[in-house]
């Protein structure tokens, strides 16, 4: 079991408002760390927003809290449905993620009315207090790196898919391996979108860097679509080619046209890391495979649904080609333009 940085950084956050806390003389540093916990983000841009939101949403909750206290009292029975009202207020303004930490806010406030009014504004300057040091924290320690992190996922994915791709016709892999790479290979996938969102969220303030940052965001955005499309052709195969009846030589030629997309995929990767030689390009399968494969479809198949299957599976491969070929042509134009900033920066 590994720590991560985010729990680290949890940690290290409740115990620096509990010792601001202490240091400004709070009387409870507990409701500091308490908010401390609801602050902590996966990227300093959603916990700037956190921040922004749980100040508005707890400032709004003291106030109704306060103003309940003095209107109506502080029995449970209207401290339950104050809760209900600072919840669905929570939801009109859509701040749905403060409601646990404003929540505390007005209870801990309704709470303490009948022991004097510096008592509540000291929990409310606990839970301020908390949030402030949660997003210093953030900001200071290991800020997180989503752009490694996503690059490093992208890699295990690619490894992955071309495994599955190279064995899902030749059924090679033993069934219950087969299933579980299959299952990573998802979740992988799906923590690639929440990656790229966390990426996208990041904010650049000068021009010429958000400039480059929207480009190299553009081929993120197709390295993504690349695995999602070699997916849906695991998919396709799966769902059809097991169901008819092919020949010979449309099996080796899709079996040879998958091999090369797996390989071509896999030296645009080496392509973005600098690993490929000075000039040398990614081999990228002849375009007319393709279509042999839907001209061998007509000639083997007299059966229609047979054909409609195999055009399925002949459909999942272009479309894989076609993101890899668009891929590569993202990737020459950062790359390209990449260099020449570099080369003007250098003159």
């Amino acid at each position: 079991m590994t720590i991560g940085a985010r729990v680290l950084k949890t940690g290290l956050s409740i115990a620096i408002a509990l010792w601001v806390g202490a240091l400004v003389g709070l009387d409870s540093p507990l409701i500091a760390a308490i908010a401390a916990i609801f602050t902590i983000q996966p990227s300093i841009y959603r916990s700037w927003t956190q921040v922004l939101e749980q100040v508005q949403s707890n400032v709004l909750g003291a106030i109704i809290a306060i103003a309940a206290v003095w209107f109506i009292g502080n029995t449970p029975i209207l401290v339950g449905f104050v809760s209900i009202g600072v919840i669905l207020l929570c939801i009109r303004l859509k701040t749905e993620s403060t409601i646990a930490l404003t929540l505390v806010t007005v209870v801990v406030i309704m709470e303490t009315q009948g022991q004097g009014w510096m008592l509540a504004l000291d929990r409310l300057a606990a839970i301020l207090t908390g949030m402030v040091s949660a997003f210093a924290v953030n900001v200071a320690i290991a800020p997180p790196r989503h752009h490694s992190r996503f690059l490093r996922q992208i890699e295990e994915a690619q490894a992955l898919l071309s495994r599955l791709l190279r064995t899902v016709i030749s059924n090679e892999l033993k069934e219950n391996i087969y299933r579980k790479e299959q299952y990573i290979l998802k979740s992988k996938l799906r923590k690639l979108d929440e990656y790229y969102e966390l990426f996208s969220e990041e904010r650049v303030w000068r021009k010429k860097s958000r400039l480059k940052r929207v480009r190299l965001l553009v081929v993120f955005k197709e390295m993504l679509s690349s695995l999602e499309r070699g997916y849906s052709l695991i998919d396709a195969v799966e769902d059809h080619y097991w169901a008819v009846s092919t020949s010979e030589a449309w099996n080796r030629l899709i079996d040879r046209q998958i091999e090369a997309l797996c390989g071509y995929h896999e030296q645009l990767l080496w392509k973005w890391e600098g690993k490929l030689k000075a000039g040398a390009s990614a081999a990228a399968p002849p375009p007319e495979a393709s279509m042999l494969l839907t001209e061998l479809i007509g000639e083997a198949n007299e059966d229609l649904t047979a054909r409609a299957r195999l055009f399925v599976i002949t459909s999942s491969v272009y479309t894989y080609e076609e993101r890899l070929r668009r891929l590569d042509k993202l990737m020459e134009q950062y790359l390209q333009r990449s260099a020449g900033d570099e080369e003007a920066k250098g003159e």
